[in-house]
């Protein structure tokens, strides 16, 4: 886990995906699907 520092700040950034299930487009398609699949299991 590597911290990052500012002058007066010690930080460490995370990601959240946010699934909107709303309107259902396929955005994630072919190797890019798949990719995000393994990240996430």
């Amino acid at each position: 886990m590597s911290y990052r520092t500012g002058s007066h700040t010690v930080f460490h950034h995370r990601y959240h995906i946010i699934w909107v299930p709303k309107y259902r487009y396929k955005v994630l398609r072919g190797a890019i699907r798949e990719r995000v699949r393994e990240i996430i299991r």
